[in-house]
């Protein structure tokens, strides 16, 4: 290595930057603040109550010695089998495989996904062991995972995955621990997708691809939703090739946070698991419908944030293309031996799309929604770029004007400032005979508004498939059979 001599000075990077402790950044963080909440501001947590902090240190993951400390396959094999993953498109399971991947499609979340699929691992272990050894049959077991988009709880999934599933076999005492590992087979999601902009569907696989390689799959399935098959095989290809990700064993290893996280998922799951068992195992759970009704709260409650997009999901319900009005996708036909509904969060926005383009046909043209911004620059660019991702997403045609004269549109929609909002509205309402709505939410205004002539308000907090339904009603567009 070069010396002082040489002209080039050593750094020396422990001397000119030394440890913060946790209570200095706590301090600075709350500095930062200036008195607003913490947990509102900086904690988010996640669809499966998980709360997930700013950051992490090493002593998030003190306590996880046994998961850490393991090499990769080594028990409980939280870190993998040490052996990368294979390409597997157009993967078939077996008939016996654990679908856990039927789980995510009815829209059940991670927790749901680890706890139903270890419980129903667990009975088909007891199933296999009454004919054979406890090792033999626990390598027999297969499980699907499907692997969705967020992007860490996914990666954390698979490894907490085989965490519980290790700890399972091991309470069933078997010979060797290489018997309690997991039979991953993962594949992308369709839970997710959507019949329009087959090109975010491939950027949506190609996150979920990389997850399910960094997580720690034993073959991995990429499903084309809309875009030609070799585009699937060429994730692979990149992820494998390009990437390297198959030369390194269990990369999120180490993360404070993907470690943090894969314990709260396994912890969650576990409890789950153990409820399951309790009231008498996996097969009475789907025979009571008590899973399939708890799986559907859990779809209803992902149904409601899209909806509401608090939950986005690109080109759907924000950020649409508005020059694609038909789909030319056909969605994967359903699995004839999946006992639950297989949904996709996309659509009931596909239906109003189709909806309006049905209305389209009849009458010639896509209904038109003029967005009137006035005043305030600032407000009225935001609220127009609000409205019209709102009212692009059902497939209407959107213009931006400063000026309602010579306009036909079916829907005016005021874009502008809460204090200028009442005055706009007196001018407008008279001189048009389109129904007038209001970007924005002004609570102090709202019957004052209403009483000049303004039928209606989208913000933030509007349900955009009640919302938007109800405006195809008023337009007069039949409803779909």
């Amino acid at each position: 290595m070069p010396d002082r001599d040489a002209g080039l000075e050593i750094l020396r990077l422990r001397d000119d930057f030394p440890p913060v402790s946790t209570a200095d950044w706590e301090a600075a963080v709350h500095k930062d603040l200036k008195g607003a909440d913490y947990d509102k501001k900086l904690v988010w947590r996640s669809e499966e109550g998980v709360a997930v902090r700013p950051y992490y240190r090493s002593a998030d993951v003190a306590a996880l010695g046994a998961q850490t400390a393991a090499l990769p396959g080594e028990f409980p094999f939280v870190r993998g089998s040490g052996k990368p993953w294979e390409p597997a498109q157009e993967a078939t399971p077996s008939p016996g495989a654990i679908r856990a991947d039927h789980f995510h499609e009815a829209g059940g979340s991670v927790v749901q996904e680890l706890g139903y699929a270890v419980a129903a691992g667990v009975e088909r272990l007891v199933e296999l062991a009454a004919h054979s050894t406890v090792d033999q049959a626990a390598r027999e077991i297969e499980f699907v995972f499907a692997i969705g988009s967020t992007y860490f709880f996914e990666i954390a999934k698979l490894r907490a995955a085989r965490w519980l599933w290790a700890q399972a076999v091991r309470a069933f005492d078997p010979r060797e621990e290489a018997s309690c590992l997991m039979r991953l087979d993962v594949r992308t999601s369709r839970l997710n997708k959507s019949i329009y902009d087959p090109y975010t569907n491939l950027l949506r696989v190609t996150t979920e691809a990389m997850a399910a390689a960094i997580g720690g799959c034993h073959h991995l399935t990429v499903e084309p939703f809309g875009f030609v098959p070799h585009l699937a095989l060429g994730v692979q290809r990149i992820l494998r090739d390009e990437a390297h990700i198959d030369t390194v064993a269990d990369p999120a290893g180490g993360s404070y946070f993907v470690e943090a996280l894969t314990d709260s998922l396994a912890q969650q799951a576990w409890k789950l698991f153990q409820q399951v068992e309790a009231a008498g195992g996996y097969r009475k759970a789907v025979e009571s419908g008590s899973l399939a009704a708890a799986l559907s709260a859990t779809l209803a409650a992902r149904q409601k944030a899209v909806a509401l997009r608090r939950r986005t999901l690109v080109g759907v319900n924000n950020y649409p293309d508005l020059l694609e009005k038909v789909p030319d996708i056909a969605p994967p036909p359903a699995e004839n031996n999946n006992p639950f509904p297989q949904v996709r969060l996309a659509e009931p926005f596909e239906r109003i799309r189709a909806r309006s383009a049905r209305h389209a046909r009849r009458i010639g043209r896509y209904p038109q929604v003029l967005l009137l911004k006035r005043g305030d620059l600032k407000m009225s660019m935001a609220r127009a770029n609000f409205a019209l991702n709102f009212f692009g997403c059902a497939g209407f045609d959107i213009l931006q004007s400063t000026d309602y004269a010579d306009q036909n549109p079916d829907l005016i929609v005021l874009c502008s400032s809460d204090p200028e909002y009442l005055a706009l509205a007196q001018e407008v309402c008279p001189n048009v005979s389109a129904p007038v709505l209001v970007a924005g939410n002004p609570k102090d205004q709202i019957e004052a508004l209403k009483a000049e002539g303004v039928q209606g308000f989208v913000h933030v907090l509007s349900d955009a498939v009640e919302t938007l339904s109800h405006w195809q009603d008023r337009l007069g567009m039949e409803p779909l059979p």
